[in-house]
């Protein structure tokens, strides 16, 4: 396909693939996409070992980095406690000191009760929270969305051959556009409204990804099918990818008739053969319709779409103290969840009650496990279709 972002990526589509999944990021790039790897799970060193082993899997062809760096510590849900004229470890974190032991002290001891209580409600084997609160690998992911540990990972990224870097939530703090532009390689960001468009524009983004509200993760609430347009003339001649619920090559066709220059895709990597997703939750995917979705904080402490379950059910429900902020409730979220995850596999079913993951509406869309190489390909063969019906239609007689 010729077009502007293939020609400028190195590409044969223009089919974006954000995965945390190192072998689907692999499988899309060598299929002709570019594939896009999710760093907010791992450490700076697992990052690294991933980064090596794509690397050493392209053959040379192009493939990028998402890194989620927050504006700041959120502490929603966190009561601040005064003692002796000291800082609370809430206090600290709400200032971005004291690191990952910090923001672990923070956690409210009734998000660890409710945790537990909803572990014992549905007998699933309780982990040992104790350990787990002070177990820096273990709650890794928290830490990586602090500005230190963000910009660990964006020097892991830069230190590889990678061909975009993507932040995922927000305006891309100034270390990471210069540390880019330094390294010549294009900074992407992920929108929900024109206004977030233009502000990352002014930031030094090359790349705008409009991200509808049908989108699984972190997402707004304006429909793609109203953001695409919206961004694209809000930021011209910026190039602007649509992402939000798109899994097939007819919805591809809609999006650069909308007046993206491609699609970035998520949540349909999800059922792949190649994923990560745990297999419970993958066969929860394939049996799920596009009402079987939720926009919830209680995963990450900020609006994430993801499918609905006992989980999602429980922190909203009346007797939940609420989500705390991002990365608080990361911390107590993630932890949990591979727990869940893990006596899940073994059968136990209140565990597969409690197990979700991110997704998007498009989740009913999914209804096969395949081959990521196979996706790519079928959704341009179904792209060009699409485009072939639209020429026929107004072909002249």
């Amino acid at each position: 396909m010729r077009t502007e972002v293939c020609e400028r990526f190195g590409i044969e589509f223009p089919l974006f693939a954000f995965s945390h999944c190192r072998d689907v990021v692999a499988a899309v790039t060598n299929a002709g996409g570019f594939g896009v790897l999710g760093a907010v799970a791992y450490t700076p060193a697992r990052l690294e070992e991933e980064l090596r082993w794509i690397d050493d899997h392209v053959g040379g062809r192009p493939y990028g980095v998402d890194v989620l760096v927050p504006g700041k510590i959120d502490m929603a849900g966190v009561r601040p406690r005064m003692g002796d004229g000291e800082s609370t470890a809430a206090e600290r974190a709400g200032r971005g000191e004291g690191g990952l032991d910090t923001m672990l002290a923070a956690v409210p001891e009734e998000h660890w009760t409710f945790l537990a209580g909803l572990f014992e409600k549905y007998e699933v084997p309780l982990p040992d929270f104790e350990k787990a609160k002070k177990t820096r690998d273990a709650e890794s992911m928290g830490a990586q969305v602090t500005k230190e540990g963000a910009t660990a990972l964006i020097d892991v990224s830069l230190a590889h051959p990678i061909g975009l870097i993507a932040s995922a939530l927000g305006t891309p703090p100034p270390v990471m556009v210069e540390k880019a532009k330094a390294a010549g390689v294009p900074v992407a960001a992920l929108v929900g409204t024109a206004e977030h468009a233009r502000r990352q524009v002014a930031a030094g983004v090359d790349l705008i990804v409009a991200q509808g509200g049908e989108a699984g993760g972190h997402t707004g609430e304006i429909s793609t099918m109203v953001l695409v347009p919206e961004v694209v003339d809000t930021v011209a001649p910026i190039p602007v990818l649509a992402a939000g619920g798109i899994a097939t090559g007819r919805q591809m066709a809609a999006s650069m008739a909308l007046g993206a220059a491609g699609v970035w895709c998520g949540s349909v990597w999800l059922t792949t053969e190649e994923a990560e997703t745990p297999p419970h939750v993958k066969a929860k995917m394939i049996a799920a319709g596009s009402r079987d979705t939720i926009r919830s904080r209680s995963r990450t402490g900020k609006p994430a779409r993801q499918l609905k379950s006992a989980w999602t059910d429980e922190w909203e429900g009346p007797a939940s103290p609420g989500s705390l902020g991002m990365p608080l409730q990361m911390i107590v979220a993630e932890g949990a969840m591979r727990q869940i995850n893990k006596v899940a596999e073994s059968g136990n079913e209140g565990a597969r009650e409690l197990a979700n993951y991110f997704v998007g509406q498009c989740v009913g869309l999914m209804n096969t496990v395949k081959p990521a190489r196979q996706v790519v390909y079928d959704m341009i063969e179904e792209f060009a279709g699409a485009v072939d019906r639209l020429n026929t239609i107004t072909e002249a007689d």
